[in-house]
């Protein structure tokens, strides 16, 4: 059989010179060269199997919120601070309950004077840091410095209580222990600052501090156990214990110390993320070290919201701003990308100063934490945070 010839055309029978000819691009299915054949037609996809839907890398979780949830936040008025009240006799101190379990139940709180001086305390908190680096000279009360005692005390307990050898990725049970120590401790450790007349209000103060470092049971931490910390603080300041003079060194002092207590309880005893977005949230345990970092980052000469890209700045600038801390502590637990593990610090870096970037943290606490039912479900209400 003769071999089958190489020459075949390529074109099909030629047109009549009236009519002009079109070039179709199509391959030989013999040598692949282009010819002006017509392709054959392509048949359309069943209803059964269409093709694939291109989703981008960063293209939008879906689970997340549509687009006019978030252009909600934007638009949201910044919160305001605000003065806490102060308690006066007759003391009526109780132990705080849950309160909060539908979304009606949020709105009641977030519209209520509880809700709104709350807020306004975080609000003032990350005013008082503004502008200003941790290791920054402040008013230091005997009270601040028992605070941060009482911290070192509980990470010393970490050392103590070493992890247990087991195969799971999270939650290991040695936390249960060091828990245990807590709240067994807790209440003789509120005696150590309140004054004799108000000894009483540890009966309401406890169950905050207690669950300000994760749920024993889960073996987990979140944005809800953070601010049941804030809460804590806020209590404290109804009593009269911590006041206004005391703010910057609230979070200088005592809310830096209460954020490297938690992360090595996340690294030891690898806590489990409490109600994570993954990916797409801004972190998997923490908020408020954002807004005070933010906050201190206002006006700076040098550094700006792209600044944390620059990894001589996280090196020599993360231990005197929390901002910075976070993403360096981010960048040590995340490997990868940075884009692709934290989009949304990444997006937030875009922000043109720290102003802004301030602002939105504050909007988004209020609209993703203290109102998501998930997490406000267990926040607690007695006679220093009252539900009206």
């Amino acid at each position: 059989m003769e071999p089958e010839s190489h020459q075949h055309d390529h074109s099909p029978e030629s047109p009549p010179s009236s009519t002009p000819t079109t070039k179709i691009t199509s391959c030989c299915a013999k040598c692949g060269c282009p010819t002006t054949f017509a392709p054959p037609p392509q048949p359309p996809y069943s209803e059964i199997s269409p093709p694939p839907t291109y989703r981008p890398i960063r293209a939008p979780a879906i689970n997340l919120p549509p687009n006019n949830y978030s252009q909600a936040i934007i638009l949201a008025p910044v919160p305001q601070s605000q003065k806490v009240p102060t308690i006066s006799p007759p003391y009526n101190f109780q132990t705080p309950s849950k309160r909060i379990q539908s979304p009606d139940d949020i709105r009641h709180f977030i519209d209520s004077d509880s809700g709104k001086n709350f807020l306004g305390f975080v609000v003032a908190l990350s005013e008082s840091i503004r502008g200003h680096k941790i290791s920054d000279q402040c008013h230091e009360s005997q009270t601040i410095r028992t605070f941060s005692s009482i911290i070192d005390e509980l990470i010393q307990w970490i050392d103590v209580i070493p992890p247990a050898d087991q195969s799971s990725r999270y939650g290991n049970v040695s936390y249960r222990t060091w828990h245990s120590r807590l709240t067994e401790n807790g209440n003789t450790m509120m005696l150590r600052f309140l004054p004799d007349e108000l000894q009483a209000a540890s009966v309401e103060i406890v169950p905050y501090f207690n669950d300000s470092f994760g749920n024993p049971s889960r073996i987990d931490y979140g944005t809800g156990h953070e601010t049941n910390f804030a809460a804590w603080l806020y209590c404290l300041a109804r009593l009269g214990v911590i006041k206004e003079e005391d703010y910057q060194a609230v979070v200088s002092r005592v809310f830096v110390k209460y954020l490297e207590l938690m992360r090595k309880l996340q690294l030891v005893y690898c806590l489990e993320p409490a109600g994570s977005h993954g990916v797409w949230g801004l972190d998997d345990y923490h908020f408020l070290p954002f807004i005070f970092g933010s906050s201190q980052l206002i006006d700076h000469k040098y550094m700006k919201p792209k600044s944390i890209h620059n990894q001589d700045i996280l090196e020599n600038f993360s231990n005197e701003y929390m901002y910075l801390s976070c993403i360096a502590f981010v960048k040590k637990v995340k490997k990868g990308i940075f884009a692709e593990h934290s989009p949304m610090l990444d997006d937030i870096s875009g922000v043109p100063n720290w102003n802004k970037v301030n602002s939105g943290m504050l909007k988004m606490y209020k609209a993703e934490v203290l109102e998501k039912v998930p997490i406000m479900q267990h926040f607690l209400f007695g006679w220093l945070i009252r539900w009206e």
